[in-house]
């Protein structure tokens, strides 16, 4: 007869966990080390062999009991590495141990946060984080709130849906052209007008060409403005934005999925002033929080909003069960199951407090301004700009967009470096999102010694 296969919650759990623990942390030593830089080699079809022959059958008809390793291993090997120096393509933190220990302890206890019977502890966790993290957004006399969501999109996706059911069906949403996809996707999804978007002729949303808009179009109007781009890590000018705002009585979101993180720095937090002023903000801590993914919020300056996403299921928060005082879980998201993604967040932000996080803050952006400097000084290299958060934009001089893309791909495939890709000012530029604390300057000039010595003439 076969043993059952052990559980990894209850009395017997942790024991359960210890040797596939020491077997897990073995496989991603190897699997590392076997990769041997930032990216696998090969390019996909490499990538994608090796993982065939770690799994050549999903399902097999006996178990084997050395898939975990060998799995663990194949993605190790197989995974572009944030903590690596030379990756650096996108925002794609490299986690903190404490909060990935955290986030073990999420799965192994697998509470689900859609009824307070299923996650007792984890409710009432969640509950206080979600509050004081808004409280950060929204200062008093606010008294805000804040969900749990999977990241940047769905916090925009939720926060369109807020403004058309306290606005309407009608809302036009304005959103700048650096703005995130998510955002005119979510208007899409959602049924709304067609979103108009606002000139950002410096990569920033032009508060004049807002005004204009405003007053052009039929309201009520959603502006969405951006704290942190996607391509260069810009910031748009907050307090005009919130002022034109509050001239036209539009409702106003901020994206702050990247930015939010320099609230935790003192040297940086002046950045984000008019933050205050909207409505509701997006913040990733899977960003500038070094998270595991998902770990993304949405605050509210006003809880009443929230009532919007008030829903009766009978099984999950029947009226004589809230009013015995259960609380009622299914408002907190659009989604029913839902892990404590708060719990690694907690376990980080106790930790680590508001002053180890805003050291990690300034180190990066520290990074970005000595990365800006080696390629200002370099006559092989043009620089975009300085950096406004920690993206760094820059290209080798004198070379054309199809050879600025031909040497990603080069590095990418070889293996060797990884870095991302943005249009500005009619040219593609490398991007360089900086998100490793542990970088150093030395790391730096290696990253723009490859991409010199692989650049097609």
């Amino acid at each position: 007869m076969n043993t059952p296969s052990p559980l990894a919650s209850g009395p017997e759990g942790p024991d359960a966990l210890r040797p596939l623990l020491d077997t897990v942390l073995t496989a991603l030593d190897t699997g590392t080390r076997a990769r041997g830089g930032p990216l696998p080699s090969g390019g996909p079809r490499a990538v994608t062999a090796r993982v065939r022959a770690a799994l050549p059958d999903v399902l097999p008809e006996r178990g084997d009991p050395d898939a975990l390793r060998r799995l663990v291993h194949t993605l190790a090997e197989g995974s572009a590495d944030p903590a690596d120096p030379l990756c650096a393509a996108h925002l794609h933190c490299p986690p903190l141990a404490v909060a990935v220990a955290a986030d073990l302890a999420a799965s192994a206890l697998n509470p689900s946060l859609d009824s307070w019977d299923q996650a007792p502890a984890a409710s009432a966790l969640e509950d206080l984080v979600t509050r004081a993290l808004a409280g950060q957004i929204h200062p008093a006399p606010a008294t805000p709130d804040a969900l749990m969501t999977t990241g940047g999109t769905e916090s925009n996706q939720l926060a369109v849906l807020l403004a058309r059911e306290t606005q309407g069906s009608g809302v036009r949403l304005l959103h700048g052209a650096n703005a995130h996809h998510s955002l005119p996707r979510a208007a899409w999804l959602l049924g709304l007008p067609e979103p108009v978007t606002v000139p950002a002729p410096a990569g920033v949303l032009d508060p004049a060409a807002l005004d204009e808009a405003l007053s052009q179009l039929p309201g009520p109007h959603l502006v969405a403005a951006t704290a942190g781009t996607t391509d260069a890590g810009l910031i748009d000018p907050l307090p005009e934005i919130a002022a034109r705002c509050a001239a036209h009585g539009a409702r106003l979101h901020i994206d702050a999925a990247y930015g939010a993180g320099l609230l935790f720095s003192d040297r940086h937090r002046h950045r984000l002033t008019g933050l205050d002023a909207a409505h509701t903000v997006t913040l990733d801590l899977h960003k500038l929080g070094w998270q595991p993914v998902a770990a993304g919020l949405l605050t509210a300056r006003d809880p009443g909003d929230l009532a919007a996403l008030h829903h009766r299921a009978d099984y999950l928060n029947a009226d004589d069960d809230t009013d015995a005082g259960l609380p009622d879980l299914l408002g907190r998201s659009l989604r029913t199951s839902r892990r404590p993604d708060v719990l690694k967040i907690a376990a980080t932000l106790a930790t680590l407090g508001r002053d180890g996080l805003g050291r990690l803050v300034d180190q990066v952006c520290d990074r970005a301004a000595d990365l800006a400097d080696l390629v200002a000084h370099h006559p092989g290299f043009d620089l975009y700009d300085r950096p406004t958060i920690s993206t760094v934009l820059f290209r080798p001089a004198h070379a054309t967009d199809t050879a600025v893309a031909a040497v990603r791909r080069r590095l990418i495939t070889d293996g060797r470096a990884v870095l991302g890709r943005a249009h500005a000012d009619g040219r593609l530029w490398l991007k360089a999102t900086l998100l490793n604390p542990r970088a150093r300057p030395d790391d730096l000039a290696a990253l723009l010694k490859l991409v010199e010595g692989n650049t097609p003439e």
